[in-house]
């Protein structure tokens, strides 16, 4: 069955959505990250996923106690990406609570580094983050299209361990127009054994559905729950 990993992104410490990555184009839903957190733990959700928003745009983990607060007071399984860029951010995420870490510009950027995440701690801790816009490599909070394919980016680092691929399609995000189900069947076909984290475009329950069909590992819920499209109710029969 498909894990349902809701999203917290986070800018000043506040629960906040962005469209396709725009800082302009933001909305606040929330000032408690973590009443949001228990919410979802009462629900029966058992996984999160925190991003550092603010960390992203400064090159830094900036929300770590927020983090820290959530990993202290849920039980929650809370994979944590956003501005982890040198080895003293990725200790700061997991000292605050993190059970892993996904990183995404780093492992174009900086390879070297993000190798040797994944030798130190493992494919079980280390999420490959791949944001994508038509099947390039996107980064730098998905300003700058790279010249790397996601299959050749992909295929790279699961020879070296990956075990997990955190995709996001960067041309759905935030837009509630459902997700990339070709790009996601295409990653499931080349790459069977890499656990596919879809991201980006889930707008309905139905969504869900035909990605638990496809056999994706887990799905990212953002703007659709925060917009009421998706209610943790409707989650049920996946948890």
């Amino acid at each position: 069955m498909i894990e349902i990993i809701p999203a917290i992104d986070l800018i000043d410490g506040k629960c906040v959505r962005l469209v396709q990555g725009d800082f302009d184009k933001k909305t606040e839903y929330h000032s408690n990250p973590l009443e949001v957190a228990k919410k979802f733990e009462d629900a029966g959700i058992k996984r999160l996923h925190v991003v550092d928003l603010d960390g992203a745009r400064q090159k830094k983990v900036v929300n770590h106690k927020v983090l820290e607060e959530i990993c202290t007071n849920t039980s929650l399984h809370v994979d944590f990406g956003g501005g982890i860029q040198s080895d003293e951010d990725i200790q700061i995420a997991f000292n605050a609570g993190a059970k892993q870490v996904t990183g995404g510009s780093i492992a174009i950027k900086n390879p070297e580094l993000f190798k040797s995440w994944l030798k130190n701690y493992g494919g079980e801790k280390i999420i490959l983050g791949a944001d994508v816009k038509n099947k390039m490599i996107a980064v730098s909070g998905w300003q700058e299209v790279t010249t790397t394919s996601l299959f050749d980016f992909t295929e790279e680092y699961a020879a070296l361990g990956a075990k997990y691929l955190f995709c996001t399609d960067v041309s759905k995000d935030g837009l509630l127009a459902g997700p990339s189900f070709e790009l996601y069947n295409e990653v499931r076909n080349k790459f069977p054994k890499l656990k596919l984290i879809a991201s980006g475009g889930v707008t309905t329950v139905d969504d869900i559905a035909k990605l638990n069909e496809m056999g994706v590992y887990a799905a990212i819920i953002g703007k659709a729950y925060y917009e009421g499209r998706i209610k943790l109710e409707d989650l049920k029969r996946f948890l």
